[in-house]
């Protein structure tokens, strides 16, 4: 097969994977290597000025032991199959990077047979790339569950970032559709990488070891492919945060074509509104100090499908507000739908020279429409405001979404008692925390 029509194959093959971000790298240039991580932040989307930035994002081989039913790489699925050679993927990544058409590697691979023969031919690309081409550049590698730990830990030396993808919340789940994968062989490699980052960091201080991983480790789960709700996926990515220390957790709308119809799952369409509501609830639990058990709990498992994960939580508590702005302090901002991490920092450093007012706080970015209804300047709420909990719910979503809701479905005017349509949902996609 031509070199050409395995990147096709193996490029194509790799897009479900979106565990592939990366920030944080110091790798910078030396001399006598090609490459370097640390200009920019290689990553697989925008960096802070606007710049795309471009992986090589693809698949040492879709030949796969493994029969996962969410997967288009299972055994069983009729696709054309592919298999880089070591050297061949190690020779591709340097040819585009030395025509400027990419500034980094994202490596994962279906089981070429076993575990280990998988992570061997890995090591053995990336020994290439950074021994023999001596490649410098950014590299994320997927660590294949299962595996000999040595390779595991041999993989960590020559990578910038590795991931473990956990796939499905449960045991129950993973028993369903990866039969051939387990809870324990996933939770080893995570556990083992994140001790050795931990121990790479601490002989810093004493002796210059080779770096470990020094970007982190990330992870991905399906969402929509079993009845897992959303309290159980955040429960695990908080736990995952904490015992782990992970960088990031990705998520990922389940697309029924590529699994076809093996899949037992309750829902035929991409839950990609749920997919977009966990990655902004990821984003309180790792930038706003929200804990998974206050996002959601045992009797409301699921995000409103109307109001971002934050708006909910302070519509469910509004005895915790209204908050004044000139003496709360910053956790305390934190939690104001429509103040952000940035807006919140500059409300402490502008007070400091003055009491701010709400023309003064639309100025340093705070989102009026939405804090309006939880927040003082001075012991005072904008004038002529209605601070009802049901007016500050009608200001989350479009005035017209509502009323055709509530139209349709009687007086019943309750937001969480609403089940909105499909148009209602795409239309909650806007706004910021």
């Amino acid at each position: 097969m031509e070199l050409l029509d395995k990147l096709t194959i193996l490029g194509a093959a790799a897009k479900y994977d979106v565990a592939c971000t990366s920030s944080g790298v110091d790798r910078a240039n030396q001399a006598g290597t090609l490459g370097n991580a640390a200009a920019c932040g290689i990553c697989h989307s925008f960096s802070a000025d606007g710049r795309c930035i471009s992986l090589l994002k693809v698949l040492l081989s879709n030949v796969c032991s493994y029969d996962c039913a969410y997967c288009v790489n299972r055994r069983t699925n009729d696709t054309p199959r592919a298999t880089f050679s070591p050297r061949e993927l190690a020779e591709l990544t340097i040819g585009f990077y030395r025509r400027n058409y990419i500034e980094g590697l994202f490596l994962s691979s279906a089981v070429l047979g076993t575990p280990d023969n998988t992570c061997e031919k890995m090591l053995e690309s990336l020994r290439i790339l950074r021994q023999e081409y001596r490649f410098g550049g950014y590299i994320h590698v997927k660590a294949i569950p299962g595996a000999d730990p040595l390779l595991i830990d041999q993989l960590g030396l020559l990578a910038d970032r590795m991931s473990v993808n956990i796939e499905l919340p449960t045991e129950r789940s993973l028993q369903l559709l990866a039969p051939d994968k387990s809870k324990v062989s996933i939770l080893g490699p995570m556990r083992q990488i994140a001790g050795r980052i931990s121990e790479s960091r601490e002989l810093v201080r004493y002796k210059r070891p080779p770096a470990f991983v020094p970007s982190g480790q990330a992870t991905q789960m399906i969402v929509g492919a079993t009845p897992d709700t959303d309290y159980q996926i955040v429960n695990l990515a908080s736990g995952l945060y904490r015992k782990f220390a992970l960088k990031r957790v990705f998520y990922s709308a389940y697309i029924p074509t590529v699994s076809g119809d093996n899949l037992p799952t309750i829902d035929t369409k991409p839950p990609l509104l749920r997919e977009h509501r966990l990655y902004q609830a990821d984003w309180l639990m790792r930038f706003y100090g929200f804990a998974a058990n206050e996002l959601l709990d045992e009797t409301q498992p699921y995000f409103h499908p109307l109001v971002d994960p934050k708006c909910g939580w302070a519509l469910r508590h509004m005895d915790e507000f209204p908050v004044e702005v000139n003496t709360a302090d910053y956790e305390r901002l934190l939690r104001v739908p429509g103040i952000g991490v940035k807006s919140a920092q500059r409300i402490r450093q502008a007070r400091r020279v003055g009491r701010l007012d709400f023309e003064g706080l639309k100025k340093l970015g705070v989102v009026l429409k939405r804090a309006r209804y939880f927040i003082t300047c001075s012991g005072k709420a904008l004038p002529g405001l209605d601070l009802s909990g049901d007016a500050a719910a009608r200001a989350m979503i479009s005035k017209r979404a509502y009323e055709e809701l509530v139209e349709s479905r009687g007086l019943q005017t309750s937001l969480f008692e609403l089940q909105p349509t499909r148009r209602d949902a795409v239309q909650s996609l806007t706004g910021q925390l």
